[in-house]
């Protein structure tokens, strides 16, 4: 299971829309459950680290490692294979504390351009479904 927790304000209809349609075509182990806050009370509770070393987080901010796909897919799969559940942190407007991206197991960019949370939240979900299929040998992913 994959746990992505989002900063900001909530989905407009476009983003649903869109995270609906990766989410629909998921399976076990790479499902995933949205939780939103909005930024303040996201800082709080990442200011206490929530998480108990079980979970692999990743923290995504544009100061972070630029991966391909299939790194991102081996990076999830070898989560799943150790046991662990997956925790993707998207910011809103203004990201993250550098403790939040030094205490995050990885920190993902998807480019050095810095993207909307909106915008952000789809491209998860669709990498998400793209490390699926890369893991299974699906007909998604292209090389």
């Amino acid at each position: 299971m994959i746990k992505i927790i989002a900063g900001g304000k909530k989905n407009s209809e476009w983003v649903l829309e869109a995270v609906s349609e990766y989410e629909k075509r998921m399976r076990k182990p790479f499902d995933f459950e949205w939780f939103f806050m909005d930024e303040e009370k996201l800082d709080k509770y990442l200011a206490d680290w929530p998480f108990s070393g079980r979970e692999f987080v990743i923290c995504c901010d544009e100061r972070g490692e630029n991966i391909s796909s299939p790194e991102f897919s081996k990076k999830l799969s070898n989560a799943f294979m150790n046991g662990r559940d997956v925790v993707i942190l998207i910011g809103g407007a203004y990201g993250f504390s550098g403790e939040v991206r030094e205490k995050s197991d990885f920190v993902w960019s998807f480019s050095k351009l810095v993207f909307p949370h909106r915008i952000a939240r789809v491209m998860v979900a669709e990498q998400i479904y793209r490390a699926s299929q890369i893991a299974v040998g699906g007909p998604y992913h292209h090389e």
